[in-house]
């Protein structure tokens, strides 16, 4: 029996260095040479200063810049997560008529005019960065007219949306993509 509980002792003290600690420190290196920016978080920093990452969506509610996609934990890292409400939910539906009149009002759109889905339903993590490029050229008029941008520059910005968009994943996973804080951060830059 004592030789039992020691081989199982050793054998826990193996396994706990190999998969606790030895692994975890190997892949983090291979990580930190092959993909030393991902590996970070992708931080975005401007001067000395941390203002985001590339993989976590932001709140941006200003007339000015692109709307992220809404966010059931209001882009709190800790908390994230979907609302896991349902289809049937009336809850949810009143969360997508809600957000769907406040984009439509945000946006000046016409009644007739359909709204891209990613405007109205959060993620399911909460945090995704992205829209289609179908909802950032939605926000291009909003835009111009704020910043006051002549004609132009308007088809610059809807330029710049076309440019800034991501196409799928190793061309097969996802869909084309907006990236929303890269897409702000350059709008500022040039506007």
């Amino acid at each position: 029996m004592k030789t039992q509980i020691r081989i199982a002792i050793k054998m826990f003290v193996l396994f706990t260095l190999l998969l606790g600690l030895a692994y975890p420190l190997l892949i983090t290196g291979i990580a930190q040479i092959a993909f030393p920016k991902k590996a970070n978080g992708s931080l975005i920093i401007q001067g000395n200063k941390v203002i985001g990452s590339e993989l976590i969506g932001q709140k941006f509610d200003s007339i000015i810049y692109f709307s992220s996609r809404p966010s059931a934990p209001d882009y709190g890292a800790l908390p994230s997560g979907g609302s896991n409400l349902g289809p049937t939910s009336q809850k949810l539906k009143q969360l997508v008529d809600e957000r769907a009149a406040q984009f439509a009002e945000f946006n000046q759109l016409h009644a007739s005019e359909t709204i891209p889905s990613e405007m109205v339903f959060a993620s399911a993590s909460g945090l995704d960065p992205h829209i289609s490029p179908r909802a950032a050229m939605v926000q291009v008029e909003r835009i111009s007219k704020f910043r006051n941008l002549n004609e132009i520059q308007k088809v610059q910005l809807t330029e710049l949306v076309n440019t800034m968009s991501e196409s799928p994943q190793f061309g097969l996973f996802g869909k084309e993509r907006v990236n929303v804080l890269l897409l702000n951060l350059k709008l500022d830059r040039i506007y």
